[in-house]
């Protein structure tokens, strides 16, 4: 299949960026936008082949990642300061990666408790939608939403109520003063 280049793939009129950045500045979670390098937000959207029609293209050009809630969630860009690696490292896209792909998945987000978001590409049944692996139980689990509504409910959803277990007193100070990073290795699960 030949792949279709950067150019047409960044070159609507129709990008998705403004309607991400409103959906950010309407939602009442906190965020940070991470830059992006023009030359990795190239070579990562070309990787995916995915337009900046599209929630996941915009973000993965127009960003190195975003972080919410202090940063205890990252979800995943074309790489940056403040976000460990990016859509192509932690799935295995690049050419001299030494890292392999989740079969049917594509990690979009990881969080501070050890678990990753992934987009279902065929593992459950091409659903589209993002399921978590989750860090206690090492199983997967439906969020039931495309990118689009994760997208959304990473911007205006009450995130503490997904991790009820895992947070403590303190907890977002130490996110801003450490950060936090969770090596892609633990994707060999």
């Amino acid at each position: 299949m030949d792949k279709v280049t950067v150019q047409e793939l960044a070159g609507s009129e129709r990008d998705a960026w403004d309607e991400v950045q409103q959906l950010l500045a309407d939602g009442c979670n906190e965020y940070s936008i991470v830059s992006s390098d023009p030359g990795a937000a190239d070579d990562t959207l070309y990787r995916l082949q995915v337009s900046t029609r599209s929630y996941l293209g915009t973000v993965a050009y127009r960003t190195g990642g975003i972080l919410f809630d202090h940063g205890w969630i990252r979800l995943l860009g074309s790489g940056g300061a403040g976000i460990f690696g990016s859509l192509t490292d932690w799935n295995g896209l690049k050419d001299d990666s030494d890292r392999t792909a989740l079969e049917g998945m594509l990690v979009v987000a990881y969080d501070a408790a050890g678990g990753f978001f992934a987009l279902d590409t065929g593992r459950f049944g091409q659903t589209g939608h993002v399921y978590y692996f989750a860090p206690e139980t090492l199983e997967w689990g439906s969020t039931e939403l495309a990118y689009s509504g994760f997208l959304n409910w990473l911007a205006e959803g009450d995130l503490g109520l997904f991790y009820p277990s895992f947070r403590w007193e303190g907890w977002q100070e130490e996110m801003r003063r450490q950060g936090f990073r969770l090596l892609p290795a633990a994707l060999g699960a």
